[in-house]
């Protein structure tokens, strides 16, 4: 069985980042993919993220699979135009890629390649019509190819997002435009997840909620104050400055989100952004 399917059958799933290096040493991307191997049920693969230049999510997609480890490969919109984006998608399909997660990327602003120029193209609903139209066999201007792609499409949506109406929106457009299945941004309030969830649950989609790992009380602030979306409350930065060790705590915090998932939830989505090897800890003690 394969992700789609594992999430199909109704098991709570789970899957994690790994974020590719700043280079063509891969050695310690591929050692981490071995820690996780038989523990998740795939293996995002990030692209470019915060605008930071890496290794190619399609090449560390790869690289996975050679590893027995299934990728969701990642593509944002920020970096290709629409024809770009088509060429790199047949190319992952012929490859061997099957989940692909769109998103609308982090803007250059935000990266190591300020001077760059943002493309954004196509919006991350746009990015989503797109692939389900390669899936009938056609490109972009409806013109068939010479075989098409199946792409298990997913992409994102931001529960704690304030106002929440505009994210509502966009979630209705993605599963509209195809997305079989949605890796949520970081989620803390538990009761206004479950409400999303809820309402979520009408559509064809499967949710996995976003399970962000938080390494001190210092990164909680900043995300607070730095990201859209997200909104850790006091009482877990409390818990955090508390504690003597505080990505122990961290680990803690997210084992027992997972728990909390575990009781109404598709299933959970780790983020570890540079500690993969706690990922491990956090399902264990889930």
């Amino acid at each position: 069985m394969g992700f789609k399917e594992d999430l199909r059958s109704g098991k709570f799933v789970i899957t994690a980042e790994i974020c590719p290096p700043r280079g063509t040493e891969a050695a310690s991307f591929i050692e981490k993919a071995r820690l996780l191997k038989g523990r998740i049920s795939a293996a995002n693969v990030t692209d470019n993220q915060r605008a930071v230049m890496r290794l190619s999510s399609l090449a560390c997609s790869i690289l996975l699979m050679k590893e027995g480890l299934e990728p969701v490969f990642q593509m944002t919109c920020r970096d290709r135009n629409r024809l770009a984006m088509q060429s790199d998608l047949l190319g992952a399909w012929v490859l061997g890629v099957r989940n692909i997660l769109a998103l609308t990327g982090d803007h250059v602003s935000a990266g190591d390649h300020r001077e760059a120029k943002a493309v954004f193209d196509l919006d991350s609903v746009q990015l989503v019509s797109m692939i389900s139209t390669l899936n009938t066999g056609k490109n972009m201007n409806g013109v068939e190819l010479r075989g098409g792609t199946g792409f298990f499409i997913g992409a994102v949506v931001a529960p704690e997002a304030s106002p929440w109406e505009p994210e509502e929106i966009k979630f209705e457009k993605k599963v509209e435009a195809g997305a079989r299945f949605f890796q949520t941004q970081a989620i803390f309030d538990m009761d206004k997840f479950k409400r999303f969830f809820d309402g979520a649950a009408k559509t064809e989609a499967s949710v996995l909620g976003g399970i962000l790992l938080l390494k001190s009380a210092k990164m909680a602030n900043y995300l607070n104050a730095n990201v859209p979306g997200v909104h850790v409350p006091q009482n877990l930065i409390d818990e955090l400055e508390g504690a003597s060790d505080q990505l122990e705590k961290g680990i803690e915090i997210a084992s027992r989100q997972v728990r909390e998932l575990k009781k109404f939830c598709h299933g959970a989505h780790i983020m570890a952004i540079g500690q993969e090897e706690s990922v491990v800890r956090i399902i264990e003690e889930a």
